[in-house]
């Protein structure tokens, strides 16, 4: 079933949508992409005269804390929809279900954070440090039974379900994946937001067009090994950047400085690049950097080559040479997947690189290459630089877009697609 087919007037939907958004000191939104994000699927519910069970977690709160309260993003939800969203102070309790049974058509409820019960992830919480195993199996064995009862209670206030939260899609928490259980096929389905997403991702690893190439940033190659590794079979080039590229600017002998670097993964960076060559994909480094004498916006600068980075001294962005070479690699393909900068964008004097990826990848998808950009930084970027706008599309899934590249099924569109 999809969204577009099914007719809410007169249902209670319960709907999962990511409203973890950055909130500062004061409670005010600073980034509300993820939020906006959600109006299609919102407003089609209440447009066709169903009522709206909203379910969101916001951080990573372990047990009810008043800084994580989704009391905080109510009064903006409600400029967003236009109407007078109803709160309730928990998720589980009997104001909740009370709330819930009470909607009428046209009508939305917030429920409090979800993840101020350990329910909703499963995890135990609140062990000792030197909790047994035999402790931590109990606990753990405890939790998913009391998760059972907390998916159903969730499940009860509505007709049918929507899962419109792609940046959760990755874990299987009572109400990304287990609580679709609870509906058959024909009430369940994906939101606007998570139609879109599949689609995007779809598009980039099973409908290619060639060359494709994948921009990938980040400082640890440890967490990008399993990406790096399945896109081998897929790409054309592969463009390696941000903090990565001193490990393996260091595997080859080169002089790094205070770079950052994975001491232990130079063997790792050497197999990549052989496997690279055997598969005949297009393995593209920096050449040059821009490097500083501190790690500080303010510090001293100058370019150099990147295997001849002076003691004392760190790579914190690409040079021009390598912004060059990279943005002829991009400006040639047709289908372009970018997570990741190429540097502390957050430091204004070290976005360069970033800005010059972003840049060429907007004038490829003008000249018609599909371009999907993910992961927060990335994402971030951007936003930063004025570019989502000319990218075919801007993932709001981190973790869950990662996953998705590197071939593993998400809990939370497997539950929908059953």
């Amino acid at each position: 079933m999809t969204i577009d087919q099914f007719n809410f007037a007169g249902k209670k939907a319960f709907v999962r949508v990511d409203f973890n958004v950055p909130l500062d000191e004061n409670f005010n939104i600073t980034d509300d992409t993820r939020m906006r994000a959600a109006l299609p699927t919102l407003k089609k519910i209440l447009a066709d005269g169903g009522s709206v069970i909203i379910g969101s977690h916001l951080g990573r709160p372990k047990g009810v804390t008043e800084k994580y309260s989704l009391k905080h993003i109510l009064k903006h939800l409600n400029e967003l929809l236009g109407i007078e969203v109803q709160f309730a102070n928990d998720c589980m309790g009997e104001e909740a279900a009370a709330k819930a049974a009470a909607l009428q058509p046209g009508e939305a409820l917030l429920l409090e954070n979800l993840r101020f019960y350990a329910e909703e992830e499963g995890k135990p919480r609140g062990l000792a440090d030197d909790a047994t195993d035999e402790e931590k199996a109990a606990a753990k064995k405890a939790v998913k039974e009391s998760q059972k009862e907390f998916t159903k209670k969730l499940a009860s206030y509505a007709d049918c379900y929507v899962n419109d939260a792609f940046g959760t899609a990755h874990r299987a928490h009572a109400s990304t994946a287990l609580i679709a259980q609870y509906f058959d096929k024909d009430h369940k389905m994906f939101g606007y937001l998570m139609e879109k997403e599949v689609k995007a991702v779809d598009k980039v690893l099973n409908d290619i067009h060639r060359p494709f190439t994948a921009i990938m940033g980040g400082s640890k190659v440890s967490s990008k090994i399993e990406i790096i590794e399945n896109l081998l079979n897929k790409v054309d080039n592969l463009i390696i950047t941000g903090g990565m590229t001193y490990t393996f600017t260091k595997a080859q002998g080169g002089k790094i400085g205070l770079s950052i670097c994975e001491d232990d993964k130079l063997d790792l960076a050497l197999e990549l690049m052989q496997k690279a060559k055997e598969k005949g994909v297009n393995l593209v480094l920096a050449t040059d950097a821009k490097i500083a004498d501190s790690f500080s916006n303010d510090a001293n600068t100058k370019f150099c080559k990147v295997n001849e980075i002076p003691d004392g001294w760190e790579g914190l962005d690409i040079g021009p040479e390598s912004e060059k070479a990279f943005a002829e690699v991009i400006k040639g393909s047709k289908t372009i997947l970018w997570n990741g900068p190429t540097g502390v964008f957050e430091f204004e004097n070290f976005t360069h690189g970033s800005r010059a990826v972003g840049e060429a990848i907007v004038e490829a998808t003008k000249n018609g290459a599909f371009s999907l950009v993910g992961g927060g930084d990335s994402v971030a970027c951007v936003n930063k630089f004025g570019l989502a706008s000319g990218v075919s599309y801007v993932s709001t899934g981190g973790g869950a877009l990662l996953e998705a590249i590197e071939g593993k099924v998400l809990p939370g569109i497997a539950a929908i697609n059953e």
